[in-house]
């Protein structure tokens, strides 16, 4: 396929998660879904069954506000939402881990909100990189297999994940490697490079790194660009709106790397082929790092972003921050202070799932984009 229509394929999938999962069940799959930031998606598909990400939508949250406060995380309110709305309907069972105060919460609820689809919970250790903390790991990782074991009727193989671990890195690699090749074709937008990462949670992760190493070589045969655009980091947990995307499109912004839950926070770190593949997912898991929902005395996360932008060249950082995830917030004066030390201009905007009005956000990147010019 060429360029645009892998991108228009990308674009479909991305935007239709409900067709996607309708396709699946009439196929006969078995489908669970998985709720970020780090549900061990390996496991779920060497049972044969399909992981599907669950990030929520833009939507208004109405049902789940009997069981939230409106002072919460609106991606795990519109999770709920979505399930008590029949959205996920055909779903054999939900995988919520536990690496915040809000998904803890989500967990807890959905057991009485959504009764039709198990709750499956994934707990991790806050000191993960010790082995006291990897046998913790993979202690809950035997409970997640035990639960989808029970629910589901699949069994789980060591052989099989051992396969699936080879699937996910070579996934891992492709997207790493999309998000660096993008670089050099500006011409690509900003909605175009979401869809690409986004469309991944709907897929079958063989599939779509099959699409990605297509895009990667058919762009490959395209000669580099350059670009007038404003170059820049984007980081925080979420950053796939329509209308937000669509205004860094309008004000010439590029996004060279990103530091994003939703993106690139998800395929740095790959996990060991040899070996028992449980204990290489512990490990895994053990070696994550740059994250705010991951423990880190020495917020080394900060240094991360500044470095991202030094080496792709960036202008700028703009913090796309989920309204009342105290986990970014306290990472964002951390990671600002780093970065106003290195002469690193930066942006934060404020998002979450019912914003309908844009607004505001697209006043400050305007600004944004043209104290840069200045500063350029």
């Amino acid at each position: 396929m060429a360029v645009n229509e892998l991108l228009n394929k990308f674009h479909d999938i991305a935007t239709s998660p409900k067709k996607q999962l309708d396709s699946f069940l009439a196929e006969g799959k078995k489908v669970v879904a998985c709720v970020p930031v780090y549900t061990p998606e390996e496991i779920i598909h060497s049972m044969g069954l399909v992981p599907f990400g669950t990030w929520g939508a833009d939507v208004e949250v109405k049902e789940a506000k009997r069981y939230f406060p409106a002072f919460i995380c609106s991606i795990m309110q519109s999770v709920l939402e979505l399930g008590m709305n029949g959205d996920y309907e055909g779903v054999s069972a939900i995988v919520i881990p536990s690496l915040c105060d809000s998904l803890k919460c989500l967990g807890q609820n959905w057991k009485y909100a959504v009764e039709n689809i198990p709750f499956v919970p994934m707990t991790y250790p806050q000191n993960r990189n010790n082995e006291v903390g990897k046998t913790f790991t993979k202690v809950g990782y035997e409970r997640v297999i035990k639960d989808l074991e029970n629910i589901t009727g699949a069994k789980f193989s060591e052989e099989e994940l051992s396969k699936s671990v080879k699937v996910y890195n070579k996934h891992n690699k492709a997207m790493r490697e999309i998000s660096k090749v993008l670089v050099d074709y500006p011409s690509i937008t900003a909605s175009q490079r979401s869809d690409i990462f986004k469309s991944a949670y709907f897929m079958l992760k063989e599939d779509h790194t099959k699409l990605v190493n297509e895009l990667i070589e058919e762009l490959g045969k395209m000669p580099k660009e350059t670009t007038s655009k404003i170059k820049v980091v984007t980081s925080g947990i979420l950053v796939d709106n329509k209308n937000l995307l669509e205004i860094f499109d309008a004000n010439d912004i590029q996004i060279v790397a990103d530091d994003v839950a939703h993106e690139s926070r998800q395929y740095r770190v790959d996990a060991l082929e040899e070996g028992n593949a449980l204990e290489s997912l512990a490990e895994k898991f053990a070696n994550m790092g740059n994250c705010s929902v991951l423990y880190d005395v020495d917020k080394k996360r900060a240094d991360y972003v500044v470095d991202l932008v030094k080496e792709y060249n960036a202008e700028g950082v703009i913090f796309v921050m989920t309204k009342f995830c105290d986990p970014e917030e306290f990472d964002y004066v951390i990671i600002k202070k780093a970065c106003d030390s290195e002469d690193i201009m930066t942006l934060q905007i404020e998002v979450d799932r019912q914003m309908v009005n844009y607004g505001q956000a697209n006043t400050a990147i305007q600004t944004f984009r043209e104290m840069l010019e200045v500063k350029i």
